[in-house]
């Protein structure tokens, strides 16, 4: 993957591996921001993270993770099977708009997050609102925007 000729935001088929008794796993690049151009600041990715573990699940079946890039441009996604990207995209925009809805983070606290601190529901909102304005490709080329 070439970070210097994809067009965020998008989401991407990364791999499907196969275990011994024929168990799959897929894993999609939820692609928010343009890699090495604006990245999103922590607080408000550690939101997004606390708010898409949540609502995603109630949109898609088989989610065992949600992580975020360490380059803070956007998310991994674990699921049991295999989902096309549109149904994953699909799942993606009803979680966000799920996100802009929220009047608090789940698990804000120090009994449930390591860093229960470093949260910041307008900051996800203010980059959830960009993301679902600008549109989610299934394409890393964004050619179906």
């Amino acid at each position: 993957l070439d970070h210097r000729k994809v067009v965020a935001p998008y989401v991407r088929l990364c791999c499907t591996l196969e275990g011994e008794k024929g168990d799959k796993v897929s894993k999609y690049d939820l692609r928010f921001t343009q890699p090495n151009v604006e990245s999103i600041p922590t607080a408000a990715l550690h939101a997004i993270e606390h708010l898409l573990a949540h609502h995603i699940r109630e949109h898609i079946d088989g989610v065992i993770d949600l992580s975020p890039m360490g380059c803070r441009t956007g998310f991994y996604l674990s699921l049991w099977g295999e989902k096309s990207v549109e149904e994953v995209r699909d799942a993606l925009v009803l979680s966000l708009q799920d996100v802009m809805k929220a009047e608090e983070v789940p698990a804000a606290n120090a009994i449930q997050c390591g860093n229960y601190r470093d949260l910041s529901l307008s900051g996800a909102k203010e980059y959830t609102s960009k993301i679902l304005s600008e549109g989610i490709s299934t394409s890393i080329y964004g050619e179906d925007r």
